[in-house]
């Protein structure tokens, strides 16, 4: 019975985080489910049968781009045979007196906006001759706004890059230490990375080989800058906070001195495929990529002796170095890869927004740091997993996500997350006693 306690106590405090990640889910699933009004393709399906082969219908939307979409794919279910209005009540009106002269309706079809204006309230009697033309509309569904499909891709996709540079940021936890500059590390590989596409690459009608150089460039100075943090920590023995608050103010100079203090945007549509595309079943190519890289660190924190060692210096870096772990060698590693990820982030960043900008990555640092300690990283080293970070990033994105749909005004979700972290690390510090 008492291992049997131990297991599932052990069990239970493993999947903790991912306990409450899917709490949050439901929570905002509740205070966000309301009535939804679709008007795609399976709407247009659904009111198209609920007319009749032969009637005469009269479709009216807004001039938006979604009521188009709707309109056009409404009239191709009916066969092309339906007149579109496109506009606005005194539009709609016009369209109706002209109906009423050509011999009457059977169907006004509408969405859920259209259908309500007052236009359409008393038809018996501003046009009597419509008195037995139908209104309708596509059926409203209940659902929760938080669990619609493009909300959940958003949130994916938004925490991306976030989500890499954690990867990074936990190995450099996990070693006792810590890195600040991840980002401006991001801002510094975007600018670099646009500037080299516009000099160099020839801007807008830049290739695809062109682009993918640049990009390496980008990540390749980061790299360099996580080499130097590393080396002053482990041949100065400089404290991380101090070197790496130094090498976030020099690479956040850097970005502003070579953009000259404005955003490089001169680069080609298909610079947008890595940030914006989605190739692989619908799932952004960000978010593909941000999955690839979890698996393989954490197959390497796992199954490869850097990943023992890592957690062996963080544990206790005296007995790691009796133990002949090469201490220096494996926190400038970490530091190393801090970088090469912060420099990818910036990447995906500059893809995402189609320029690249000295403005990028401000506060990501502390996002960073949250979703890791939140994930069940120990600040004091030697203790984290990669999935735990990958479910704390989530975590936060659910958070900010969900605030933002029960429109949580901004200071008040910095106070969240502030509460969170605190949170965070005052389980860590209960639980290690």
């Amino acid at each position: 019975m008492s291992r049997l306690f131990v297991f599932i106590r052990h069990h239970l405090a493993g999947s903790g985080m991912l306990v409450a990640l899917l709490l949050l889910c439901v929570f905002f699933s509740i205070v966000t489910w309301t009535d939804q009004h679709p008007q795609d393709t399976a709407a247009a399906q659904e009111l198209a049968a609920r007319i009749a082969p032969n009637a005469k219908v009269l479709i009216v939307v807004r001039p938006q781009t979604e009521d188009n979409a709707f309109a056009q794919a409404l009239n191709a279910e009916l066969g092309s045979r339906a007149e579109i209005v496109t506009g606005e009540p005194k539009d709609a009106r016009a369209a109706l007196q002209r109906a009423v002269a050509a011999g009457g309706l059977d169907v006004i079809a509408c969405n859920h906006a259209t259908a309500s204006w007052l236009v359409f309230s008393d038809l018996a009697t501003d046009f009597p001759a419509l008195k037995d033309t139908r209104v309708l509309k596509p059926r409203s569904q209940s659902w929760p706004v938080f669990l619609k499909a493009d909300n959940l891709l958003n949130i994916a996709n938004q925490i991306a890059v976030i989500a890499i540079l954690a990867i990074g940021m936990t190995l450099v936890i996990i070693t006792g230490g810590i890195d600040l500059s991840v980002g401006s590390l991001i801002a510094l590989s975007a600018v670099v990375t646009a500037m080299i596409v516009r000099d160099f690459c020839g801007g807008t009608s830049a290739g695809a080989a062109g682009m993918f150089a640049a990009g390496l460039c980008g990540i390749a100075l980061c790299g360099v800058c996580g080499l130097i943090s590393g080396a002053f920590i482990t041949r100065l023995r400089m404290p991380p906070f101090i070197v790496t608050l130094a090498m976030m103010l020099v690479c956040s100079g850097l970005a502003y001195r070579f953009a000259e203090n404005q955003s490089v945007y001169q680069v080609p549509d298909s610079f947008v495929w890595l940030g914006r595309g989605a190739d692989l079943f619908g799932l952004p190519n960000a978010v593909v990529l941000m999955l690839l890289l979890y698996a393989a660190a954490h197959v390497v924190m796992t199954q490869t002796t850097f990943g023992r060692h890592l957690y062996a210096v963080g544990g206790n870096t005296e007995a790691a170095f009796v133990s002949g772990v090469p201490v220096k060698r494996v926190i400038l590693i970490a530091y190393l890869l801090c970088g090469l990820l912060a420099g990818l982030g910036g990447v995906v960043t500059a893809s995402l927004l189609k320029s690249g900008s000295p403005t990028y990555g401000q506060m990501y640092e502390l996002y960073v740091i949250a979703a890791v300690v939140v994930g069940g990283t120990s600040l004091s080293g030697g203790k984290g997993t990669m999935p735990g970070t990958l479910v704390g990033a989530f975590i936060i994105a659910v958070i900010q996500n969900g605030m933002n749909l029960t429109n949580v005004e901004s200071n008040t979700q910095k106070m969240v997350l502030g509460l969170v972290i605190l949170g965070a690390v005052l389980v860590d510090r209960l639980r290690a006693k």
